[in-house]
């Protein structure tokens, strides 16, 4: 299954109707942990998540989060 790295981005007074948006959005994310810049100032959470396509990984958003967020197809590689 094809993987994608979402990329959000929100101004600061805008963190609190972020984080709200999803209690009206059924999503597998929801409830679970990621990583987020909010509490250091930076105001951008990311989410890696498997899907049949970019598409179908901002449906996983609600839509105000989907609006401020990019979805850039990623894949595991070995670092040497």
């Amino acid at each position: 299954m094809p993987r994608f790295l979402l990329q959000h981005r929100h101004e600061p007074d805008e963190c609190e109707v972020v984080f709200a948006a999803f209690k009206g959005h059924d999503s597998p994310l929801r409830h679970s942990v990621t990583i987020a810049s909010c509490l250091n100032g930076g105001h951008s959470i990311w989410w890696t998540v498997e899907a049949t396509s970019g598409v179908a990984a901002m449906d996983l958003l609600p839509a105000f989060v989907a609006t401020r967020t990019t979805a850039v197809p990623v894949r595991e590689v070995v670092i040497p």
